[in-house]
C-alpha cells in the first residue's frame, strides 16, 4: 500500500508493506528503501539526459553538431578521468597505461558490432524493433569491451602491482605501447590503416549515462570497505599491510575496476567517431588523462570532472587565438602547456586537492557567530 502526503510535518515511517511518501516535506528520499531511492534518481537522470539529447539536436544554431561533438568528447573524458582517479587518486598507484585499456575496449567492441551485430541488424525490418536491438547490441558490445579491458588490467596488474612509484608507471606505460603495437599488426581490425566502417550507435545520451554511472560507482566505492582499503594503501602501504590489508589484491582490484570503465569509454568513443587508428591511443593520450586527474586533485571525484571539462574545452576555446598571431601560427599547445605549468607551480595539489567541489564552495557554519557569548562580548554564566 502506498500513502502519499503533501507537506508532512515529520518524516514518514515505513511499516512492513506500507510506504508513506511525504512530498514537499523533509526527508523525501531518505525515507525510501535504498533500491527504490536509487531507481527514482536513475529515472530522473535518464529523463534529463533524454531531454538534453533531443533538445541539443533541435537547437537552430549554426554549427550545433560541432558543439555537440565537443560535449560528447567531454563526457568520454569525464569517464576516463574518474576511472583513472580510482587507480591514481584513491588507490595511490601511478598508472600511465589508461590509453591501452581504452584501446582494448574500443577495438573489441567495434569488432563485435562490425562483424557480428551490424550484419544481423541489417536483416531486420526498419522500425522500433531495429532501433531497440541497435541499442541492446551497443550495450552488449560496450560491456564486452569493458570486460576484456578489465581482464587486461588484471593480467598487467597481478604481476606488476608489487612494484611502486616510478617502476609501476614504466610498466603500465610499456603495457599501453604493447597494446598499440599489437593492434598495428592485426589486419582484421585495420592494422596501421585504421578501423573504419564502425556503425554510429553512440550519442550524447549513452556517453553521459556512462559518465554518470562511473561517477556513482566511484563515489559509492570510496564509502565502501573496499574504498577504505584503497585509501589505506594510498596513505601508507606498509601500515596497511601491518593492519592485515592485502595490498596487492586491493591494488589489482582498483586496476580492474578502472580498466573496465576505461574500456567502456573506449567502446563509446569507437561508436561515436566511427573510425579508429592506433595513433589515437599513444602514450600522449594517457598523459592527457593523467593531467586531468592531477589538475583536478588526486582523490577528488568532482575535481576530475571539472578538470576533464576544462582540458577538453581549452584547446577548442583557444582556436581563435591564432587569428591574432603573425603568419596564422597556432599557439594553442604553448598556451595550454604554460597554463598547466603555472597551475602546478602555484597549486601543486590540484584545483580541489582531495576535497570535493561542494566542500570547497559551501560556507563554514561557524564562520559567523550566532550567539553573543561566541563573540566574547558577554560572560557566560
Amino acid at each position: 500500500m502506498l500513502n502519499v502526503e503533501w507537506g508532512c510535518a515529520r518524516p514518514p515511517v515505513i511499516q512492513h508493506s506500507t510506504f508513506n511518501i511525504c512530498l514537499g516535506g523533509p526527508g523525501v528520499t531518505k525515507s525510501l528503501p535504498w533500491w527504490l531511492r536509487d531507481f527514482l534518481w536513475l529515472a530522473m537522470f535518464v529523463a534529463v539526459l533524454i531531454g538534453l539529447a533531443y533538445g541539443l539536436d533541435a537547437i537552430p544554431i549554426a554549427g550545433i553538431a560541432y558543439y555537440n561533438r565537443i560535449l560528447v568528447i567531454m563526457g568520454i573524458n569525464i569517464t576516463l578521468a574518474v576511472s583513472l582517479n580510482i587507480i591514481n587518486g584513491h588507490a595511490g598507484q601511478f598508472s600511465l597505461g589508461h590509453a591501452g585499456f581504452m584501446a582494448v575496449g574500443a577495438y573489441f567492441s567495434a569488432y563485435l558490432t562490425f562483424y557480428h551485430f551490424a550484419p544481423r541488424l541489417e536483416k531486420m525490418p526498419e522500425g522500433t524493433q531495429q532501433w531497440l536491438m541497435q541499442n541492446v547490441y551497443l550495450v552488449i558490445a560496450v560491456l564486452c569491451g569493458g570486460l576484456l579491458a578489465a581482464l587486461a588490467g588484471y593480467v598487467v596488474g597481478l604481476p606488476s602491482l608489487r612494484l611502486r612509484g616510478d617502476y609501476l608507471a614504466i610498466v603500465t606505460l610499456g603495457f599501453g605501447e604493447i597494446i598499440r603495437v599489437l593492434i598495428l599488426n592485426i589486419d582484421k581490425i585495420g592494422a596501421a590503416r585504421g578501423f573504419s566502417g564502425i556503425p554510429h550507435w553512440s550519442n550524447f545520451f549513452w556517453v553521459y549515462l556512462a559518465a554518470g554511472i562511473t561517477i556513482v560507482i566511484s563515489w559509492r566505492l570510496v564509502g565502501s570497505s573496499v574504498g577504505r582499503a584503497f585509501l589505506a594503501v594510498r596513505e601508507d602501504q606498509i601500515a596497511a599491510e601491518a593492519m592485515g590489508v592485502d595490498t596487492t589484491r586491493y591494488k589489482v582490484k582498483a586496476f580492474v575496476i578502472g580498466s573496465f570503465l576505461a574500456g567502456v569509454a573506449g567502446g563509446l568513443y569507437a561508436h561515436y567517431m566511427m573510425y579508429l587508428n592506433p595513433q589515437m591511443f599513444m602514450f600522449v593520450k594517457s598523459f592527457e588523462v593523467v593531467a586531468m586527474v592531477v589538475l583536478g586533485g588526486l582523490g577528488s571525484i568532482s575535481g576530475s570532472v571539472v578538470a576533464a571539462v576544462i582540458l577538453t574545452f581549452l584547446p577548442e576555446g583557444l582556436r581563435s587565438v591564432k587569428d591574432f598571431m603573425p603568419g596564422g601560427r597556432d599557439p594553442r599547445m604553448v598556451i595550454y602547456s604554460i597554463m598547466l605549468i603555472v597551475l602546478m607551480l602555484t597549486r601543486p595539489q590540484g584545483l580541489l586537492g582531495r576535497r570535493e567541489l561542494w566542500q570547497v564552495l559551501r560556507r563554514r557554519k561557524d564562520s559567523a557567530p550566532n550567539n553573543k557569548a561566541d563573540e566574547g562580548s558577554a560572560p557566560v554564566s
